[in-house]
């Protein structure tokens, strides 16, 4: 059972990396993106309209850790 732990672990860490927020964006980009064409919406612009506005709330948080104030 290590095995599978140590497997899991590696996935958590291939997903997420270093900035859960990314990974999490990304699901809710690609959910909503799915909702939308579920919907009946031609929602190729979802993503890329998504990829963005998540890196750019990354980056915030990123800088607001990194900056002195």
């Amino acid at each position: 059972m290590a095995w599978l732990r140590r497997a899991a672990a590696g996935v958590w860490e291939f997903v997420v990396g270093d900035d859960w927020r990314l990974a999490l964006g990304s699901v809710v980009a690609l959910g909503g993106a799915a909702l939308l064409v579920a919907a009946g919406v031609d929602a190729w612009w979802f993503a890329p309209l998504a990829v963005p506005a998540i890196l750019a709330l990354s980056l915030r948080q990123s800088l607001k850790r990194a900056l002195p104030r």
